[in-house]
């Protein structure tokens, strides 16, 4: 992926050993604008490739979610999904870049993601065609070659919301499998921000509950970017004492039972982090892990760590974490930065404590802490990310006790192994040892998370610890234990650098006390008053909505009554999008697609313009009034939480 900036020097280091296949031929229009031929095939309409573009971009906007009809040429769109001006469109296949002007003249200020397989074809439209206005936009993102699936991932997780399609059928079957890649990856996309979304609307009011008991702790924890390059080269290439020393990752996957008779050898060598789904795993072995993370909100998350006393091992975690997390038997704590609007305020505010990735699985999260320590590799355990041998976890795992214990005759253990197998699409892929393996779209997700991130530090080398189970991730080699031990005896360099570090950052953080605790009343003070400034101001906007749509429908409204009541939502809107609490107060908010309203969704405008007739206007003040209702109620519920959570401490 390349930024539109270094668009230029990207094309002239180009210089591939063979020719892109198939001839590619400019020919003259009667409208006077070029086409272009791959292969004898038109890439854009013989007659007009200017309208036929035009046609496309304006299908684009009427279309339905998912594929759509066809345009002049067999061209492709797939509609708008109801982002909002945030929202990218992707251009597969640029050809000369007729239907990339088109959709940026249709949708003005939507950035555009345009994705080519052929460089050649890209520099031939440079070269043909005056594409200034186009690029001077500055509002383009290039995806040329290249691993297409990853790199339009990558793009994608600059935008919040989903894209709109636009494809050139010519280009796209030229290059089928290339282009599918990036399809699928679009995909991948699409489904991991479907999972964010079911996730939000499941567990948002637990997040919200756990950071509210948790929030003393952002105060009275240091953070993970006190561990920043610990175990790195210092700067100037001038190496510190930890220079060097690879991390061990014990993941939960099947695959982790063979690293068993290896597990003191291993800590001899490497510093060694555990999952939470794992730490049983090693403690059983009589391991102590130098760090277990922990970022799962969940209770039955929590019960991972059921009987796991581990008082010389440092806890790594998120703030909304199942409280109990963080008053169990670790030896301290460290905090990663919270996910959540409602931490990261505190936290941005008191004490910033280091981010960690996101994949959606604890275990992302994990190697991204190890990354941040400075590691010089990572060797891997149990990151199958698929079911070998029809297993989903280590022998002894929670889930194979749970399911052994709440067992009976009519859903015996092996109906629950049946459901996990069964519940996430399962679908055979490519596996590290060269054959296939059962594996699903949720894993999967997973599976791409760590190809991107290994893509994007290529310094660091991950090793897949022997067996060789699991499926195949890029970047990830697989290693055998004589190759573990043929690195140096650590250990004691170990121990003392992190003690050294331990005890320099607990001095540090006891001074800064003071300062942190007043940061921290000004703080909840902040977020308090401002939640509840959201609160009346959205509910308020909300009664103004359903008064209006009652008066409309009795057809008592009039052109002033009209005006004031769009200006007085219009005043509450710009008041909310100030509020430095918004975020916040928007944690709990519904999808955006629940509060459409039709040819009223643009506000005032809409209104001003055809609402006199009851119709426009009144679908406005009718998705107003839900919005700012649900707005209302959820500011108003953290503020409840919050009160109690500070009332409970106060009177316990």
């Amino acid at each position: 992926m390349n930024l539109y900036p270094g668009l230029a020097e990207e094309l002239e280091r180009w210089a591939p050993e063979t020719p892109d296949s198939g001839e590619l031929r400019v020919e003259a229009t009667p409208s006077g604008h070029p086409t272009l031929l791959l292969g004898g095939r038109h890439v854009h309409s013989p007659r007009d490739p200017v309208r036929e573009a035009e046609r496309l971009a304006e299908s684009f906007r009427a279309a339905a979610r998912g594929p759509s009809g066809e345009a002049a040429s067999g061209n492709a769109v797939a509609g708008d999904t109801g982002g909002g001006e945030t929202a990218p469109i992707v251009i597969l296949g640029f050809g000369l870049g007729y239907s990339a002007e088109a959709a940026a003249r249709a949708a003005p200020g939507r950035p555009l993601i345009i994705v080519e397989k052929r460089k050649d074809v890209l520099r031939l439209a440079l070269k043909i065609r005056d594409l200034g206005a186009l690029l001077s936009e500055n509002r383009l993102i290039f995806v040329l070659g290249g691993d297409g699936g990853a790199a339009i991932q990558n793009a994608l997780d600059l935008f919040k919301t989903a894209p709109g399609i636009i494809r050139n059928r010519a280009l796209v079957a030229a290059d089928e499998e290339w282009y599918a890649a990036v399809e699928q990856g679009i995909g991948a996309w699409l489904n991991r921000e479907k999972v964010n979304q079911a996730t939000l609307r499941r567990f948002g009011r637990r997040w919200v509950r756990n950071l509210a008991r948790n929030m003393d702790a952002i105060r009275d924890l240091p953070g993970i970017s006190r561990l920043q390059g610990v175990l790195a080269a210092g700067s100037g290439g001038n190496p510190v004492s930890g220079s060097g020393i690879p991390v061990f990752l014990a993941a939960a996957g099947p695959s982790l039972d063979g690293a068993g008779p290896l597990l003191g050898e291993i800590r001899k060598r490497c510093v060694v982090v555990a999952v939470d789904t794992s730490l049983r795993f090693m403690l059983g072995r009589g391991l102590d892990p130098d760090f277990a993370v922990v970022v799962d909100p969940q209770y039955w998350n929590f019960r991972h760590l059921d009987r796991c006393r581990a008082p010389r091992t440092w806890l790594v975690a998120e703030s909304a974490v199942y409280p109990p997390v963080l008053r169990h038997q670790f030896r301290g704590a460290f905090l990663c930065r919270s996910q959540f609007p409602l931490g990261c305020f505190i936290e941005d505010r008191v004490d910033p404590k280091g981010a960690l990735g996101a994949g959606g699985s604890v275990a992302t999260s994990a190697w991204d802490f190890a990354r941040v320590l400075g590691a010089s590799a990572v060797w891997i355990a149990g990151l199958d990310l698929a079911f070998p041998g029809l297993k989903t976890h280590f022998r002894g795992a929670l889930f194979e006790t749970r399911s052994h214990a709440e067992s009976d005759r009519f859903a015996p253990a092996e109906t629950w192994s049946l459901r996990a197998l069964q519940d996430g699409r399962p679908f055979l892929a490519a596996a590290a040892d060269g054959g296939q393996v059962l594996t699903d779209q949720r894993l999967s997700l997973y599976a791409s998370w760590f190809a991107g991130n290994f893509r994007k530090y290529p310094a660091l080398r991950n090793y897949r610890l022997a067996p060789f189970a699991g499926i195949a991730i890029p970047g990830l080699e697989n290693a055998g234990p004589e190759a573990l031990l043929e690195l140096p005896e650590r250990r004691e360099e170990i121990d003392s650098l992190l003690e050294g570090l331990y005890t320099r950052i607990a001095e540090d953080f006891r001074r800064d006390a003071g300062e942190r605790e007043r940061s921290y009343r000004a703080a909840r003070t902040r977020l308090m008053e401002g939640l509840r400034a959201i609160a009346g101001e959205a509910a308020e906007a909300a009664a103004l909505a359903r008064d209006g749509l009652r008066r409309a429908g009795q057809g008592a409204g009039r052109a002033a009554e009209e005006d004031r009541i769009l200006q007085r939502l219009d005043r509450a809107l710009r008041s909310i999008k100030n509020s430095e609490v918004k975020e916040v107060a928007g944690f709990l908010f519904p999808p955006h697609e629940e509060f459409a309203a039709g040819d009223g969704q643009n506000g005032g405008q809409a209104g001003s313009d055809g609402g006199r007739d009851g119709g426009p206007f009144a679908r406005y003040l009718e998705s107003s009034g839900r919005l700012y209702q649900a707005l209302a109620e959820a500011a108003a519920y953290q503020l409840e939480i919050l009160g109690m959570v500070s009332e409970t401490k106060r009177n316990p």
